[in-house]
């Protein structure tokens, strides 16, 4: 089994049956031994523009993401601009998390960063230290390597099967298999 580490994504088991984490793909943000790790779930629209969460952000037609079941009352960004942002801190190649949230204003009133260099999530995705380990023993995600492609280039509602795919052997049967055993 692959160790699971920073930067890498965690796919959901097709059976998986909590609604938070259905079908899903969580990008690693931060993993530690001692302190647990911290995920976003990259393919959950919510349905709402960051203009409706955030009063006093610049204009900005972008959707906000589910990012997990954590702290719910919280926005979260990962971007492809982290020599622009201060305070990024690197995920993988093209691909940073959070920075100075002032300066990002400014930088996106002045049409530095555009939609698509950015994605918005409402909570985060949390396990405390062994938690994930013990999801990993018990087969409820497939972990793969993470693609700034994934998060800036996918389609969101695809991403899951994409993923499924690009892994290959037993997993490609594995994306073809409907999302509900009632479709059987």
């Amino acid at each position: 089994m692959k160790k699971t580490n920073t930067g890498n994504i965690l796919i959901a088991e097709p059976f998986m049956v909590d609604p938070n984490f259905k079908r899903s793909v969580v990008l690693l943000c931060d993993h530690t031994k001692e302190e647990g790790t911290v995920g976003f779930v990259l393919n959950k629209p919510l349905g709402l523009r960051i203009n409706e969460l955030i009063i006093d952000f610049p204009q900005f037609d972008i959707e906000v993401y589910y990012g997990g079941p954590v702290q719910t009352d919280s926005i979260h960004y990962i971007h492809n601009v982290g020599g622009l942002l201060d305070n990024s801190t690197k995920v993988v190649d093209g691909v940073w998390w959070g920075g100075d949230f002032e300066k990002l204003k400014f930088l996106i009133s002045s049409e530095m960063i555009k939609p698509h260099n950015i994605r918005f999530f409402v909570g985060y995705s949390g396990w405390s230290p062994g938690q994930l380990d013990e999801e990993m023993n018990f087969g409820s995600w497939v972990i793969s390597d993470m693609f700034a492609n994934y998060l800036f280039k996918s389609r969101p509602t695809k991403l899951w099967k994409q993923v499924m795919n690009n892994i290959g052997d037993a997993y490609t049967v594995i994306a073809q298999m409907p999302d509900s055993a009632n479709w059987n």
